[in-house]
């Protein structure tokens, strides 16, 4: 296995003993030539316009029940502001990469946090759950066109050899987002009300794109658009091998994670306060995961393909069967979260391997089978639950993690050259 990443940027010339067909194809993938110097301010504003983003899919979480309260709605209505935008992330990503083919992806970028912005602003001030609804949908498009398009955009941005580095980077706005925004949007909420919390994600998210106009450069379109050819990009062997690594990793994430407090609940001792704690050193865990996936990445590809999922899995599986020791489910909860922060690093660089002259289609493809991993894995776990027991869903989302650690190794990625 190749664990070095290709040169992505490499244009790929026409043979000229191909066929006009062969030759045609050949010339619609090739990718614009990567810097010999990074643009790293432009790669932080990335992450800032991730982190907005992401802190906003996850606000309601903390703030259900006073919205519910105020709209005169049940907290399980309520949720569904965090259903709306996954849902939508499953056709967003491709929809986004494939209906804008030929502009600069500098305006897409800005165009794609100024709708995040504007979602916010209406879920601030919408007087009905209906209204509301529709603008969460509006953030849901917005974050699963942005991370589809960030990894072709970021491969703009620096030499080929730092791509991993400068993901992580990227990643980084998903970690903290992901550690940050339910204590924050608690305690804010309980301060100054949920309407205020959702105008400040928008102040956010108006710094991030003041951010993304002053370090952004003009970023071509790369490899051929349209939906064409995210079609050719999925029915690539390797990518499809891909694709069904990531609904079996992600998945068998969610399919734990999503019950995470029911399972903590059977620990000797459990309290509020060691839940919290748990919480908090799976986020810390899993930021540390995504800041070692970058170099891994850049130089030990192959190792941490298998490593970062098998330790999900692993983990889940060792939770499951410790029976309830609190020791245990400290190292298993660290364990699984470094797994996890490392995988969307993990697989963006495995993609630019595999994929290089379809980094927009890779991409929106990536963020379609997270986003399908994210709802069939709640199902199953729920599912399971209900009629085995929590910790059947730990054991076969453990199990499905492995399982897609085996099968992206098996694919054996090889530089595109």
């Amino acid at each position: 296995m190749s664990t070095n990443l290709p040169s992505t940027g490499s244009t790929t010339l026409p043979d000229p003993s191909a066929s006009p067909d062969a030759a045609g194809a050949t010339a619609a993938g090739a990718t614009a030539a990567p810097p010999q110097r990074a643009a790293w301010a432009a790669v932080v504003a990335l992450g800032l316009g991730i982190f907005t983003m992401v802190a906003s899919e996850f606000l309601p979480a903390s703030l259900l029940s006073p919205i519910a309260a105020d709209l005169g709605i049940t907290e399980g209505v309520a949720g569904q502001l965090v259903t709306a935008t996954s849902l939508i992330g499953i056709v967003g990503g491709p929809l986004v990469v494939s209906a804008l083919p030929r502009l600069d992806r500098r305006w897409v970028m800005v165009g794609l946090t100024s709708l995040a912005v504007v979602s916010n602003v209406l879920v601030a001030l919408s007087p009905a759950f209906g209204l509301m609804l529709a603008s969460r949908l509006l953030l849901g498009l917005a974050i699963s066109g942005f991370w589809a398009m960030s990894l072709a955009v970021t491969a703009q941005l620096v030499p080929a050899d730092r791509l991993g580095r400068a993901m992580t980077i990227v990643n980084m706005g998903l970690s903290l987002a992901t550690i940050a925004a339910v204590p924050a949007g608690a305690f804010l909420g309980d301060l100054v009300g949920w309407r205020a919390v959702f105008l400040g994600a928008a102040a956010v998210g108006v710094v991030a794109l003041v951010v993304q106009l002053a370090t952004l450069p003009s970023v071509p379109p790369t490899g051929a658009p349209g939906f064409r050819t995210l079609a050719q990009t999925a029915v690539r062997p390797v990518v499809a091998l891909g694709i069904l690594s990531i609904v079996l990793i992600s998945g068998g994430h969610f399919a734990g994670f999503t019950y995470v407090r029911p399972a903590f609940e059977t620990i000797d001792g459990f309290t509020p306060a060691l839940l919290a704690v748990l919480l908090a050193i799976f986020g810390v865990a899993s930021f540390v995961g995504n800041l070692i996936a970058g170099p891994m990445a850049d130089r030990r590809l192959g190792a941490l393909v298998l490593g970062a999922p098998a330790a999900i899995g692993l983990a889940t599986i060792l939770f499951a069967v410790s029976g309830a020791n609190v020791v245990a489910t400290f190292v298993a909860v660290a364990v699984w979260g470094a797994g996890f922060g490392a995988i969307p690093t993990m697989i963006q660089s495995w993609m630019a391997v595999v994929a290089p002259d379809r980094l927009e289609s890779a991409g929106g493809l990536v963020v379609a089978a997270f986003q399908t991993a994210i709802t069939i894995g709640a199902i199953v776990g729920g599912v399971l639950v209900d009629s085995v027991g929590v910790q059947s869903a730990f054991l076969v989302g453990g199990v499905s993690a492995v399982l897609g650690a085996l099968v992206l190794t098996a694919a054996r990625p090889r530089s595109r050259r």
